[in-house]
């Protein structure tokens, strides 16, 4: 009995570190590129970002050769929520497969689906996960537009994206 719930855990801690059918990421990936800060242009709304505005990523290495996180973003009210993370590589280091974890052992997938490094389309491990970063607080709307139709040809539901206002 413990086998098999050991077994069902990590078939369930895996699902979260997964990458949806028909995803590919970036190859080859360059993580020293893609460091640096990035502002949140939309988002599929989920929880742990609701009602938050003028969100950026801020991504640097970390000792043990993963990559520190640090997500912050304005609350409605004014005042600010920060969280810090960590990132590892999920296979070969040339690939934007990554997990990432802002709590214990617990972690969820960052898979960068396209980028050139100025413009970045990110999901996790299910179409309930979609983020389009940039380098610029207000990046030209035409190339965002390409990548929401990206998103739109890999089944994400782009109609129910939030524009974050930076």
């Amino acid at each position: 009995m413990r086998v098999l719930i050991v077994g069902a855990l990590a078939l369930l801690l895996s699902a979260c570190t997964g990458l949806p059918e028909g995803q590919q990421v970036v190859k080859p990936f360059v993580l020293e590129r893609y460091l640096g800060t990035w502002y949140e242009i939309a988002r599929l709304d989920h929880g742990f970002e609701r009602g938050l505005n003028r969100v950026t990523a801020t991504y640097s290495l970390r000792g043990d050769g993963g990559v520190k996180v640090i997500n912050r973003g304005q609350e409605p009210g004014g005042g600010w929520r920060e969280a810090e993370g960590r990132a590892y590589f999920v296979g070969n280091r040339d690939q934007g497969r990554l997990k990432v974890s802002f709590f214990g052992p617990f972690y969820g997938s960052y898979n960068v689906l396209e980028t050139d490094y100025e413009l970045a389309l990110v999901s996790s491990y299910n179409l309930d996960y979609l983020w389009i970063l940039a380098r610029s607080p207000h990046p030209d709307p035409k190339r965002v537009e390409a990548l929401v139709t990206r998103a739109r040809s890999l089944g994400f539901a782009t109609d129910r994206l939030i524009w974050v206002t930076q």
